[in-house]
């Protein structure tokens, strides 16, 4: 019989990292040769909001519940210290580190949200980094789905 000790598979989360950096890299490499930069920021965005969406299921399905505003995605990487504390929260963390939005900004993140269908907002302020805007400074949420 073999022995199971030594062998180690990729986690579920760890999968849908790798998918996800591969569809970012693509969406911000291809766009490239087709002088279209601006909308492969905006695609790349919605690819990291997607990744941060599917983190926060994963935490709200081991906590009962989403991250409060105070404690925001930071509790994603790093146990949250503020109530109400996480019961299961899991040792690995459900992201290895915060994504930057394309422009270099910080995701957004208000629980209970305002503009969403599901609880929380999730938003890259877009290009300008200021709230509200037209075209590629327009805000790019989770409500946009």
């Amino acid at each position: 019989m073999n022995n199971k000790r030594g062998q180690r598979g990729f986690t579920l989360i760890e999968i849908m990292v790798v998918v996800v950096i591969i569809g970012v890299l693509g969406a911000l490499v291809v766009p490239q040769f087709m002088n279209r930069p601006d909308q492969a920021k905006v695609t790349a965005a919605r690819s990291d909001l997607q990744a941060l969406a599917t983190a926060l299921e994963m935490y709200r399905l081991d906590n009962f519940a989403y991250p409060t505003t105070q404690q925001g995605l930071q509790a994603l990487v790093k146990r949250p210290s503020d109530p109400p504390l996480p019961r299961n929260w899991s040792a690995q963390g459900y992201l290895r580190s915060l994504p930057r939005d394309p422009w270099g900004n910080v995701y957004q993140y208000l629980n209970p949200g305002q503009r969403a269908t599901v609880p929380y907002d999730l938003y890259s302020l877009g290009a300008d980094g200021v709230p509200g805007g037209e075209a590629l400074a327009a805000d790019i949420g989770n409500w946009d789905e």
